[in-house]
């Protein structure tokens, strides 16, 4: 039996996937994280849900406070941290609808807190590797549980985390395509950055819902049209979620 941890996306605020759920309402030395955590049974393991944005999608991604939501879950006890993400696509073969299982990020934000050390202890400076800032065991787990349900996926990729709300200008979204970037958000990072330096295993299934704007073709993203494409395909990450979440050893 394991204690796992989600952290809902864009779309994925408020599902109901727990069985026999509780809220509970938890501090810690950062505020408060974006919601209470509801905390049921998943098969044999304790689930513990956080909605990023909050349940109503209240909170812009720069004001998301990412320390207090990674900080509440470890005091929890959790062993690990699934999450989903809503992206833009930079790259012609990740369709609309696609899951990507995410392997490395590339951080651009700008005003954020990136790290839980606020100070260093006397010649004891804490740096954390982050070579491979997504844990492989969850990635398979998540990649095994896309082939088995027959979802459309592709097992790595590369998320550009910008700042926002505002979307990218055609200059930044041609740059991150140059820069090996093949999705953008804009909640991994900090995210997996703390999450990195609090020792919890952290993985992340990413949708995609658009093109961003680099593609001249089209016109460039907006928010219906991200939340469209969302809800239509939101079951689909659901099924993932629960399918690794059972597999779990």
């Amino acid at each position: 039996m394991a204690n796992i941890g989600i952290i809902g996306g864009s779309g994925l605020d408020n599902p109901d996937i727990l069985h026999d759920p509780k809220d509970i309402k938890l501090g810690t030395r950062y505020g408060a994280p974006s919601s209470p955590v509801r905390t049921g049974r998943m098969g044999a393991h304790t689930v513990h849900l956080l909605a990023r944005h909050g349940r109503e999608h209240t909170i812009p991604p720069t004001q998301v406070n990412y320390r207090a939501n990674i900080s509440v879950l470890k005091d929890l006890g959790c062993d690990c941290i699934l999450t989903t993400t809503a992206v833009g696509s930079l790259r012609e073969d990740i369709r609309r609808g696609d899951l990507v299982v995410l392997d490395q990020f590339i951080d651009f934000t700008k005003h954020r807190i990136t790290t839980f050390h606020e100070t260093f202890a006397p010649h004891d400076p804490m740096h954390t590797p982050l070579a491979d800032p997504f844990d492989e065991k969850l990635r398979a787990l998540l990649n095994a549980s896309c082939q088995e349900l027959g979802i459309a996926h592709h097992t790595k990729g590369t998320v550009v985390t910008i700042e926002g709300p505002r979307f990218s200008t055609r200059a930044e979204s041609n740059m991150f395509r140059l820069w090996g970037a093949d999705v953008i958000n804009m909640s991994i990072a900090p995210e997996a950055i703390l999450a990195g330096e609090a020792g919890i295993p952290y993985a992340s299934v990413a949708m995609s819902t658009d093109y961003d704007c680099w593609k001249t073709d089209e016109a460039p993203v907006t928010w219906d049209e991200i939340m469209a494409i969302f809800t239509q395909n939101a079951q689909k990450v659901t099924d993932v979620l629960i399918r690794t979440i059972k597999a779990f050893a």
